[in-house]
């Protein structure tokens, strides 16, 4: 259906207007060019854990391009998810999480192939998951022996993989940091990580950036029982604020959208240096 607004023709989906030539990343392709843009569209990532961190990872990476995403989460959403998840609102509790995400990531672009998998990567499953078919992997998981094993294999694959470190307990946003895993300091999940790691003499194969915060807030809100979606209960459950999940989610997505920029960039500058 053939539609104008403010001046502009374009085609209606799903009762949202495209506009013809991929307007809809016209502020990006302005700002990184067409051949970055290029490189985001053919790009592959995959995303572990969909959650207050993951989420945002998720649709920032839609929002910026990227042609390829497989979102992998087992749980459902509940009411205690809608003060942090990109996806969770009164609306959609009891909704598979996944499922809720890719519903509005294609409101986002249509066109960008999201594949939404209800599953949750353990040491036992991990087959179950190519991860030499894509090119940037993001760890946004909070089990502990998962994300090990996770860290463990994505790190032999060829891609470039990425972690969040623990995101909970924290409310000031100018204290969120990039480093490398072993150069991550103040955050009890990466400490807890890296003694697991030389306790059993295993060791990620490459450097691993990670997104963290040294802050670590005491929960002063009383213990009450609430309802969990997922599989697995949490032993424990910390508090979270919405700006700091989401700025960690945020930024492993810009790391990625810059990492694949700077490659396009690179490629066009060779392609444009006279051959000596």
């Amino acid at each position: 259906m053939m539609g104008r607004r403010n001046g502009e023709i374009g085609i209606f989906v799903s009762g949202f207007m495209m506009t013809e030539g991929k307007e809809i990343f016209n502020r990006t392709e302005r700002l990184v060019g067409p051949a970055a843009m290029q490189r985001l569209k053919g790009s592959r990532v995959v995303v572990f854990g969909v959650g207050g961190v993951g989420s945002w990872c998720a649709e920032a990476l839609v929002r910026s391009g990227i042609g390829h995403l497989t979102i992998v989460d087992a749980d459902c959403v509940c009411a205690s998810n809608v003060n942090r998840q990109l996806m969770a609102t009164t609306r959609t509790i009891g909704a598979v999480k996944v499922d809720a995400l890719r519903e509005r990531l294609l409101e986002i672009d249509p066109e960008a192939d999201v594949e939404a998998v209800r599953d949750i990567y353990t040491e036992e499953n991990r087959d179950r998951f190519d991860l030499a078919s894509y090119d940037y992997i993001v760890d946004a998981i909070d089990s502990l022996h998962n994300k090990a094993s996770l860290i463990l294999r994505a790190s032999e694959a060829p891609g470039m993989l990425l972690s969040s470190m623990g995101a909970a307990l924290k409310m000031d946003p100018t204290r969120v940091r990039v480093a490398e895993f072993w150069e991550v300091r103040g955050c009890p999940l990466g400490a807890a990580l890296r003694k697991k790691f030389r306790k059993e003499g295993t060791f990620p194969a490459k450097r691993i950036p990670c997104v963290f915060s040294d802050e670590v807030l005491p929960n002063r809100g009383a213990d009450r029982e609430e309802e969990q979606g997922g599989l697995f209960a949490k032993a424990v459950i910390n508090g979270t604020a919405a700006p700091v999940t989401g700025i960690f989610g945020l930024t492993l997505a810009g790391l990625i959208t810059e990492d694949i920029c700077r490659k396009a960039w690179e490629e066009e500058k060779l392609r444009e240096t006279p051959a000596k």
